[in-house]
């Protein structure tokens, strides 16, 4: 297995770049200066392919952070945006709307079943928003209920309110302090082989029932999948099992669905593949296709309805300067006729990477190997400790990038996270570099 092709030459890959080769005025996201590599110019892209200056080639394998849907300067898409810009590229939408946010208001509520949007900036925002809606539907309700039930290792962003949800860790320990306390319930991911997911289970669903006996107003969750938190799955029982508790102790409950919206669980929605209904929806990334930045937040009629009074405080006071930016709006529509034209892209995308799994789940380095939809991930077996600071992952994303493809691995969390676009020859390479990388540990 593997691929004999220029594009995927690496004789003229630098092996040590200069430290003075950082640009002098970029801070990039999630980076040790100190102990990382300058990154690499991309100037062009297409497809499931990053090209370097040189004209040399890398396969994005995890969707340039989750964001590409179908592929890098997908044309329909370019289209759209281009026909957008030259007709209208902003209007406050305060006290304007606009059609191209109108038609996506009325697809994503028939596609979600919840009936309100309210748009943001991307996905940390778009849970922001979830959380205050939630937590404001109680007072306008004139209902004291603050508690926010979440789950441990999860991911919801790094605004304040999203990292109050989240696991805390080194990430946030610099702001421990102005979080707002949330209580938390065990995540019991599974895996292949797995004989002990009841148990686990079982276990967390007595403490979320221990905890909803105090009045709650949300319990939030990533449906399926927990993205950052090491692409950690569960069974869709276990969620429906979490929302009948929640419904029957009147808490609202709030699918971030950020990662796994737009066919990325092998169903549009992962919600709707774990036949959950949350009242609370939050979505981004591929939300426009990865052209631009874009959240929003989908909600039931009931929930609108208790902001709708004469009393100035029952009112939602949140919005952003670009709030349903048209050109992002138009992005989505494309994005959403492209799902709706070839739904099987991503409901038949988890038998494409099955065979591969399959094999590698053989190396004596791999293990809980899991797979939902287009995410297939697995942990390597190492002598260190599970987690996002294990440098094992490291190892296998530079040798792997040697090899034009680019992966970034949670720790010792290898994944795969692909465009819809990529093809079984690019995909197989993947694999065959993953296997290689694994051998040289």
């Amino acid at each position: 297995m593997g691929i004999q092709n220029k594009k995927f030459s690496t004789s003229n890959m630098t092996a040590n770049p200069r430290k003075d080769e950082w640009h002098p005025n970029i801070w990039p996201p999630f980076t040790q200066i100190s102990k990382s590599n300058p990154p690499q110019r991309i100037v062009k892209a297409n497809g499931a392919l990053l090209e370097r200056e040189d004209g040399r080639t890398i396969i994005d394998a995890i969707s340039s952070w989750w964001v590409t849907l179908h592929g890098h300067s997908n044309p329909y898409i370019a289209k759209a945006i281009y026909e957008q810009a030259i007709q209208l590229e902003q209007v406050i939408f305060a006290d304007f709307t606009q059609p191209q946010a109108e038609h996506l208001a009325e697809r994503l509520s028939k596609a979600t079943g919840l009936q309100k949007l309210f748009f943001s900036d991307n996905g940390s925002t778009a849970v922001e928003v979830a959380l205050k809606l939630a937590l404001q539907w109680w007072f306008n309700k004139g209902e004291s209920r603050c508690q926010i039930i979440a789950f441990e290792g999860a991911y919801h962003g790094d605004t304040f309110g999203a990292m109050s949800v989240g696991e805390r860790n080194l990430f946030n320990e610099p702001f421990e302090e102005l979080l707002f306390p949330v209580k938390r319930i065990p995540w019991p991911a599974t895996w292949w082989g797995d004989e002990k997911v009841d148990n686990r289970e079982n276990n967390a669903l007595k403490r979320l029932e221990h905890l909803l006996e105090h009045p709650t107003a949300a319990v939030i969750l990533e449906p399926l999948i927990q993205g950052a938190g090491g692409m950690a799955m569960v069974r869709p029982e276990f969620l429906q099992k979490v929302q009948l508790l929640t419904r029957q102790s009147k808490a609202l409950l709030i699918a971030d669905e950020v990662m796994v919206g737009f066919g990325r669980s092998g169903s549009l929605f992962a919600s709707k593949r774990a036949s959950i209904s949350p009242d609370l929806m939050s979505l981004s990334k591929g939300l426009t296709g990865g052209f631009l930045p874009m959240g929003v937040t989908m909600a039931t009629k009931e929930i609108f309805n208790a902001f709708i009074g004469s009393n100035p405080s029952q009112t939602f006071w949140h919005g952003h300067s670009f709030t349903a930016n048209p050109l992002g709006c138009a992005a989505a529509n494309a994005s959403l006729d492209l799902l709706e034209k070839d739904p099987k892209s991503f409901q038949n995308f988890e038998s494409r990477h099955l065979p591969h799994l399959k094999e590698l789940s053989q190396h004596p380095k791999v293990k809980k190997i899991r797979l939902t939809g287009t995410i297939a991930a697995f942990d390597l077996q190492t002598d260190d400790k599970d987690g996002y600071l294990n440098i094992a992952g490291k190892a296998v994303k530079k040798y792997a990038l040697e090899q034009n493809v680019f992966i970034r691995p949670l720790g010792n969390v290898v994944y795969l996270l692909p465009p819809l676009c990529i093809n079984d020859t690019q995909l197989e390479h993947c694999y065959y570099v993953l296997k290689a990388a694994l051998d040289t540990l």
